[in-house]
C-alpha cells in the first residue's frame, strides 16, 4: 500500500476510519465502477488506487458516507466530512463538466493561488532590497532595471519535475526544460513519443512509458494553473473531441495534418510557427489543461484495463523520488533520531 502522491510526492497521511484503506484524508469513490482515488491534500490531485482490497475499502466508503450528517451535494457528487476529519467524496453518475470541476478545479485554483503568492513575495523581497538600498545609498535605480533578471533567475533554478531514469539515476528538469517538451506522436494506446531538446539534455520517451513522463512534465507547465472559467474551457476542448484519447491524438504532431488538430490555425489564431509545432508550452492554456485532463484519464484508463502493474510502478517510482529528495537535505542519522523520537511522543500523548 503506497503513502506518497505519485504527482508531487508528498506524503497522502492517513485516516483512522477506512479500515481497508487507511491512507489518506480525502478519498473519493466510486461504488458503481469500482474506483477508488487518494486526493492529496498538497497539490489536490487524484491518485487511482492500485491495491486488491480496493472493492472492501469502497464498501467501507460508502458505508461511511451514509452515516455522515455533515454533507454537501449535487445530483450526482457529494461531500461529506467525518467527525474524525476524513472527507469523502461519493461518485455518482456526473456529466464530464460536473466531474471536472471537483476533479480539477480545486488543483488548478490551488497552484494559481500559490503562483500569485509566490509572485507577492518575491516583488516584496525585491522591493524591500531596493527601498532599503536606495535610502542607504547603496544601491540605485539600477536594482529596478535588474528587477527582472532576479525573478527570471529565481524561475528558472528551481527543479519542477523529479524523473528517475533506467539506471536509477534522477532527472531533474527546470522551467527552460519544460518549455522544450514535445509530443510527437499519440496515434495509438502505445503510439506514444515524447522529448526534451534543450542543450545538452537530449531524452526521449516512448510507448507507456511515454504516458507517464507526459504525465508529471505537463503538470510543471501547467505549474501556474487556472480560474474556474478556463477549466470550464478545456473541459469543452474535449467534449469537442469526443473522447479524451481523441483529444491526445488531436494534440499529436505526427498527426498535425488532420482536421480538428490543435496545431491547424484556428479562426482568429495567428499561425503557428514550424519550430513552435509540437511544444506543449506554446498551446493555448486551456488546451494545456486539457492534455493534463486527457492524460491522467489516460493513465487510469490504462490501469482499469488490468495494467495495474503499470499504476504501481509509477507510485514505487513516486516513493523513491520522494524518499531520494527527503534524504538529501537530511544528516546521516537523521532519519532514525526523528523515529524514536515520535514514538516517545505517541507513548507520552495521553489517549
Amino acid at each position: 500500500m503506497y503513502s506518497t502522491c505519485m504527482f508531487c510526492n508528498h506524503s497522502l497521511s492517513e485516516n483512522q476510519i477506512v479500515e481497508h484503506f487507511p491512507v489518506g484524508r480525502r478519498l473519493a469513490f466510486d461504488s458503481s465502477k469500482g474506483r477508488l482515488w487518494v486526493v492529496c491534500r498538497r497539490c489536490e490531485r487524484w491518485n487511482l488506487s492500485p491495491i486488491e482490497e480496493r472493492w472492501e475499502a469502497i464498501e467501507d466508503c460508502e458505508r461511511l458516507y451514509h452515516g455522515t450528517r455533515t454533507r454537501a451535494s449535487s445530483e450526482n457528487i457529494g461531500l461529506a466530512r467525518h467527525r474524525e476529519g476524513t472527507e469523502l467524496v461519493r461518485i455518482g453518475v456526473p456529466l464530464r463538466p460536473e466531474f471536472a470541476a471537483w476533479r480539477y478545479g480545486d488543483q488548478f485554483g490551488r497552484r494559481r493561488k500559490k503562483t500569485v503568492m509566490v509572485g507577492v513575495g518575491i516583488g516584496a523581497v525585491v522591493g524591500t532590497v531596493a527601498i532599503v538600498g536606495v535610502a542607504t545609498g547603496v544601491l540605485s535605480g539600477v536594482v529596478f532595471a535588474q528587477t527582472g533578471n532576479f525573478v527570471n533567475v529565481f524561475r528558472n533554478a528551481r527543479t519542477l519535475v523529479r524523473l528517475k531514469d533506467e539506471d536509477g539515476k534522477v532527472l531533474k528538469l527546470k522551467a527552460p526544460d519544460l518549455e522544450k517538451a514535445k509530443i510527437l506522436s499519440a496515434g495509438g494506446d502505445d503510439d506514444w513519443v515524447i522529448e526534451i531538446k534543450r542543450g545538452k539534455l537530449d531524452r526521449r520517451w516512448e510507448g507507456t512509458e511515454a504516458v507517464g513522463v507526459a504525465n508529471r512534465i505537463i503538470t510543471g507547465i501547467n505549474r501556474s494553473g487556472a480560474g474556474k472559467g478556463v477549466v470550464q474551457e478545456a473541459v469543452k476542448e474535449i467534449e469537442n473531441a469526443g473522447h479524451p484519447m481523441e483529444f491526445l491524438r488531436r494534440v499529436s504532431l505526427e498527426r498535425s495534418g488532420e482536421e480538428g488538430n490543435v496545431w491547424t490555425t484556428p479562426v482568429g489564431r495567428p499561425p503557428w510557427k514550424e519550430k513552435h509545432m509540437g511544444i506543449v508550452h506554446k498551446l493555448p492554456r486551456p488546451t494545456r489543461l486539457a492534455l493534463e485532463m486527457a492524460l491522467h484519464e489516460e493513465q487510469e484508463r490504462r490501469a482499469l484495463q488490468g495494467e495495474l502493474k503499470t499504476l504501481e510502478a509509477v507510485w514505487k517510482h513516486a516513493e523513491e523520488i520522494a524518499a531520494i529528495s527527503d534524504n538529501l537535505l537530511l544528516p546521516e542519522g537523521a532519519e532514525e533520531f526523528l523515529e524514536e523520537h515520535r514514538e516517545e511522543q505517541e507513548l507520552e500523548t495521553p489517549s
